[in-house]
């Protein structure tokens, strides 16, 4: 049992790919890019990408009106 000061290891919720054409073929290559956590209490997202030998993370948080 974990407390909410204790950090748990968490797994990626989802897989991020690229495609790109095959060679004489309608179907595509997936390319395994990179991986992302779902934050539920927030709506957040993290990115961790690998993209052509650079390593990249990304935050998409949940679009918020401004009040006028």
């Amino acid at each position: 049992m974990t407390t909410k000061n204790q950090t748990e290891k968490k797994h990626p919720t989802h897989n991020i790919f690229y495609t790109t054409d095959k060679a004489d073929s309608d179907k595509k290559n997936w390319n395994k890019t990179g991986v992302a956590w779902l934050n539920e209490e927030t709506g957040s997202m993290n990115i961790s990408l690998n993209l052509f030998g650079q390593k990249i993370s990304l935050v998409v948080l949940k679009y918020q009106p401004r009040e006028s």
